[in-house]
């Protein structure tokens, strides 16, 4: 599970150094079971596919460097999204669930430079740059580990400094993506509440897709 035919985010020299030490990792590679088997990547929103609006808020956010897991129809996703810029991996394991992809993602992080990334989900565009820039701006250093919080609950989008990666990877699995981790190192996350300008809904049934514009 490695980066294919990617590219850097980032400028050649002169560029601020910490915008590629906070890389951005989207997991877009879900099958949308619950959504009659569409994949989130390629639900519509403000006209394009999910995908593109997930990898627009973390540039947004400040992150030059991003990567992107795919897994369902991934041919069709790197077919109909921009994604131009951003590094793709391919999640041949996608079926297991969350785990796999987050483990993709920080496998492909590997020789970067990145001395941290920041974790978002495909189906979450109730959270934007805002609130992600918020979360990117409490990295100190490679031990960092903060969380956007709503209303003092944790969510998304999440922030690993590369000291964590070897022990979310190995704890990832199934739909549990980092839970398991997050829960075991509760005392040392730093929580940034971000209720006051994202709403943490997921884009899981029918009935929420209401929420795309």
């Amino acid at each position: 599970m490695t980066p294919v035919d990617g590219k850097d985010g980032g400028k050649d020299g002169g560029k601020d150094r910490t915008d590629d030490e906070v890389a951005g990792l989207v997991l877009a590679a879900g099958g949308g079971r619950r959504l009659g088997g569409r994949p989130k990547a390629l639900l519509t929103h403000r006209g394009r596919p999910l995908v593109e609006h997930a990898v627009g808020v973390l540039r947004a956010a400040g992150c030059t460097r991003v990567h992107v897991v795919l897994g369902a129809r991934a041919p069709d996703v790197r077919e109909r999204a921009h994604l131009e810029g951003c590094v793709l991996v391919d999640n041949a394991d996608w079926e297991q669930g969350m785990g796999s992809s987050l483990r993709a993602g920080l496998d492909s992080l590997a020789g970067s430079g990145a001395r941290a990334v920041l974790v978002s989900l495909v189906d979450q565009p109730g959270i934007g740059a805002e609130a992600v820039a918020r979360v990117r701006a409490a990295f100190g250093d490679e031990t960092s580990l903060v969380s956007a919080a709503y209303d003092g609950v944790r969510g998304h989008p999440v922030l690993f400094g590369a000291a964590h990666w070897a022990g979310v990877a190995a704890s990832a699995s199934g739909d549990r993506g980092a839970r398991a981790y997050l829960k075991e190192h509760a005392a040392r996350i730093a929580l940034v509440e971000c209720g006051d300008v994202a709403q943490a809904y997921d884009v899981d049934t029918e009935a929420d897709l209401g929420h795309l514009e």
